[in-house]
């Protein structure tokens, strides 16, 4: 069975892992369009001071209980509690978590890979602005399309993940990864020529106290800070699993949180430039990849290579979440079922793929996307209906990622012993002053961060003033 897990071959491979299931989608778009929407340098600060006391923490937790347990997640919390403890409902929690937001996410993914084949081809040459915002659009309600780039996306994690961890997604890991970040340099080289690059920069880091909310900016950061970390889903602890047990979970977990709040910096420092050159409005969500950017391409005259680089980019964000998402369902198979690897892979990808079919028949006006709206209503407001792929969404980013972040900081907190926990923290780092420190905000700060990103997303607060 060891042998079917596998370790990482060296510490930089467990990083880049690391740092590719953390940086996903979210931060190439979402991340900057919270960012003008919160006030700017105001947001960017105190997202800062979230990731620091928030979201590192968690961090640093998922990776301790994996490296000191050698297992994934169900097994992990089995070994350092007892068999058959509640806290063991953690592991399951990551096990199904990992599964209902692949599920969704690979069809996302496959959006971007669908609007790589779209700029490689230049199908975007000669539409009018109008015309390329209906393409996505069309996209979402296209089932067949969806179905298709939805299936290849999973059967390009299936290939990877089913390698093994060094052969597949150690591998990967190093290429893909320094592969985003050359994109990420290379179109922010290309933003910093154009005429919006002062206003760009000026739109993130400048303080717009106008735009900033206290109560709703606060909350925003402390979601994004969150949910960008890939915590609370288990893809930490089952990464944290394959290192040596001496390995520093501390400064491992800096330079994490670190290369994964780059890349949403920099993205941010590259979509607002070009969207103000060509006069665009960045007050976007998901529009801001799939609408302004390909409008914002076709204006520009390197647009026909800038537009596959930044899908391309996308893309390889998404491939490297993806991959930690199913190596939690993998690993579990492998250590609790005696599974081979092939098996495992096979049958949890296989499952996730067909598990993620809804999602891809949303758009629509089946069953899954407009009867669906219609029968959850009465749930979500006359009016805020929502589809398959929007409750999988909610209920993964309100309730599962959460909940599971919650139980991991409570559990480490108050449930591990203190000399276990604070050998394992010291083991290998020579920042073990930091001890108590990271005690603390697991016991106190985090979880009062956590439940209040929770009631926000419930609408218990009014932000809007």
């Amino acid at each position: 069975m060891a042998s079917q897990r596998g370790n990482w071959g060296s510490r930089t491979g467990f990083i880049l892992a690391a740092a590719g299931s953390a940086v996903g989608l979210g931060n190439i778009w979402r991340f900057p369009y919270i960012t003008g929407e919160n006030g700017g340098g105001l947001f960017v600060m105190i997202y800062l001071a979230c990731v620091a006391l928030v979201g590192l923490p968690i961090m640093m937790a998922e990776i301790f209980i994996g490296r000191t347990a050698q297992n994934s997640p169900v097994g992990a919390i089995r070994s350092m509690s007892r068999p058959r403890s509640p806290w063991m409902g953690l592991g399951w929690l990551s096990v199904v978590a990992a599964f209902v937001i692949l599920s969704f996410y690979s069809v996302v993914a496959g959006w971007s890979m669908h609007y790589v084949w779209l700029s490689v081809t230049n199908s975007f040459t000669g539409l009018s602005p109008e015309q390329i915002g209906d393409v996505f659009g069309s996209l979402y309600r296209n089932a067949g399309l969806n179905l298709f780039w939805h299936v290849v996306f999973m059967v390009l994690t299936i290939g990877i993940v089913i390698a093994g961890v060094k052969r597949g997604i150690e591998f990967w890991s190093r290429i893909l990864l320094p592969a985003l970040f050359v994109l990420l340099l290379v179109l922010l080289v290309y933003a910093m020529t154009t005429d919006g690059f002062a206003a760009g920069f000026k739109f993130v880091f400048g303080f717009h106290a106008e735009k900033f909310h206290p109560a709703r900016s606060t909350l925003a950061a402390l979601g994004q800070a969150f949910f960008s970390l890939s915590l609370g889903m288990g893809a930490l602890i089952t990464y944290g699993s394959y290192m040596r047990r001496d390995e520093d979970v501390v400064s491992t977990s800096i330079i994490v949180c670190g290369l994964d709040t780059a890349v949403a910096l920099l993205a941010a420092l590259i979509l607002f430039p070009i969207l103000f050159t060509v006069g665009l409005d960045p007050d976007q969500s998901v529009g801001l990849a799939f609408v302004s950017l390909p409008i914002a391409f076709s204006q520009m005259p390197a647009g026909a290579l800038l537009g596959p680089a930044f899908f391309i980019l996308l893309t390889f964000a998404a491939l490297t979440s993806a991959i930690s998402l199913l190596e939690v369902a993998t690993a579990y198979f492998i250590d609790e079922r005696g599974w081979s690897r092939v098996k495992a892979t096979l049958t949890t990808g296989g499952c996730i793929l067909v598990l993620g079919i809804p999602s891809a028949l949303s758009g629509g006006a089946g069953f899954f996307g407009e009867r669906f709206k219609e029968m959850t209503a009465p749930v979500f407001g006359q009016n805020n209906g929502k589809t398959w792929f929007d409750v999988l969404d909610s209920f993964s980013s309100n309730w599962m990622l959460p909940l599971g972040g919650l139980g991991i900081a409570a559990f480490v907190a108050w449930r591990v012993g203190n000399d276990a926990r604070e050998q394992g923290f010291k083991t290998g780092t020579t920042l073990g002053a930091l001890y108590w420190g990271w005690v603390w905000l697991l016991r106190y700060l985090v979880p009062i961060a956590v439940v209040l990103v929770m009631l926000n997303a419930l609408g218990v607060f009014d932000t809007d003033g």
